[in-house]
């Protein structure tokens, strides 16, 4: 069994939502004695929002979940562990379909109002049989818990993720919770992982959809394990209205700021679960990058450095080779001075105008770098542009659960 990353963090407390009814079963995706189909069954009213990977090769899986955002409603989801039935041709298609018209054949809903998920090997298409079986199996299972639920829709994760939060709307007690798996293939065009997030608010669809993709924006496609864009990437948020809230409508409603900061503090916290269970992972990194021309080039070299492999060992080694970072900033393309540039590890400025700073004491940085949250600052002295990036180092652990992944 792999071992639990050491920058796991506990599985947190977290109520049941109303509206949302958690199964899983054993489809057997895999030789594995364990849980790998999730179904979710969501009430009446129930409405969708979410945000997809950007791959050109995307699962359909993913493109089924895109034409059936367009619509807004949800009652079911189904999440396969596994297989990810990417690259599987007109079989793949056949497999979605039959999910879909199982689950609505049995629960009276139209085949757009179930939502599916897959994540696993790509290029081997996706048992109808198996799935059809795990599907009746969890429609009669026992409720499940959100710790099983996290467990099942996992692969390579090493332990099972999810977050919480709230927010006061209308005088109401608005609770979200969100599980998500994630620890390879992880980078940031999209989501870059299968994230689910479930809401009892009011709320109508495009207004959680326009605060899905800005909450998006700035946690999850700002997270980094390996530069690797998934093609079955999909967070999905779902919203049952059974909180009894004023139904928000407009981002200018009262409670509106409320619900979308905690949306975004939701999406924050499942960001940093994925990274904190990179593949191999022993550090957990932010970068901050400030004083760029603009914050999307500052994204961009934020980006150049969390997926710098000679950065990434470096930091794996407590190394403080900042002269990796120096390169990772020059190589980015985008707008830099060498002469302008300040970087520090921790509280302790390294290097600045161009060159060490005079008399720069090592050994704090070194005590830095043995700790498990390593920071990085970068200062380019070009403009008012910043972003904060995270990720984590690379080690010896990384070649090795990939190198044997379909083993």
């Amino acid at each position: 069994m792999t071992a639990i990353s050491p920058l796991a963090l506990p599985f947190p407390d977290l109520p049941p939502i109303d509206g949302v009814r958690i199964a899983v079963s054993r489809a057997g995706y895999k030789a594995w004695d364990r849980a790998d189909l999730t179904y979710v069954a969501l009430d009446a009213g129930t409405v969708v929002a979410g945000v997809t990977t950007k791959s050109k090769c995307p699962s359909p899986e993913v493109e089924w979940c895109r034409q059936a955002l367009v619509l807004g409603q949800a009652r079911a989801l189904v999440v396969n562990a596994g297989n990810s039935n990417a690259f599987t041709g007109n079989r793949g298609r056949a497999a979605v379909e039959a999910i879909a018209a199982r689950v609505a054949g049995a629960t009276g809903c139209k085949p757009s109002d179930v939502f599916i998920s897959s994540t696993g090997v790509i290029g081997v298409p996706l048992p109808i049989d198996r799935a059809e079986a795990g599907i009746d199996a969890a429609l009669i299972a026992p409720e499940a818990t959100w710790e099983e639920a996290a467990q099942a829709i996992s692969t390579t994760d090493t332990f099972p993720k999810a977050a919480v939060t709230t927010a006061v709307v209308d005088g109401k007690t608005i609770t979200l919770v969100g599980i998500i798996k994630g620890s390879g293939m992880i980078a940031p065009d999209m989501a870059t992982m299968l994230g689910f997030l479930f809401t009892d608010a009011a709320i109508e669809a495009p207004l959680l959809q326009r605060m899905m993709e800005a909450a998006n924006a700035h946690t999850f496609s700002c997270i980094t394990v390996d530069g690797d864009t998934s093609t079955s990437d999909t967070v999905l948020a779902f919203a049952t209205g059974r909180a009894g809230n004023a139904r928000l409508s407009d981002i200018s409603d009262p409670g509106a700021d409320a619900f979308e900061a905690a949306l975004s503090d939701l999406c924050r916290q499942l960001a940093h679960l994925v990274v904190r269970d990179g593949e191999g992972a022993s550090k957990f990194i932010a970068i901050e990058v400030e004083g760029a021309t603009s914050d999307e080039s500052a994204h961009r070299i934020a980006m150049s450095i969390a997926n710098s492999p000679l950065v990434k060992t470096a930091i794996a080694g407590e190394d403080a080779n900042w002269g990796r970072v120096v390169m990772a900033v020059g190589k980015a393309g985008e707008p830099a001075e060498r002469d302008r540039l300040a970087i520090r590890f921790g509280a302790t400025q390294v290097a600045e105008g161009g060159l060490a700073v005079e008399g720069y004491d090592e050994a704090p940085v070194a005590a830095h770098l043995k700790g498990r949250e390593i920071e990085i600052g970068v200062h380019l002295g070009l403009g008012e542009g910043r972003a904060i990036i995270w990720t984590c180092d690379l080690t010896h652990g990384y070649i090795s659960i990939n190198a044997d992944y379909r083993s």
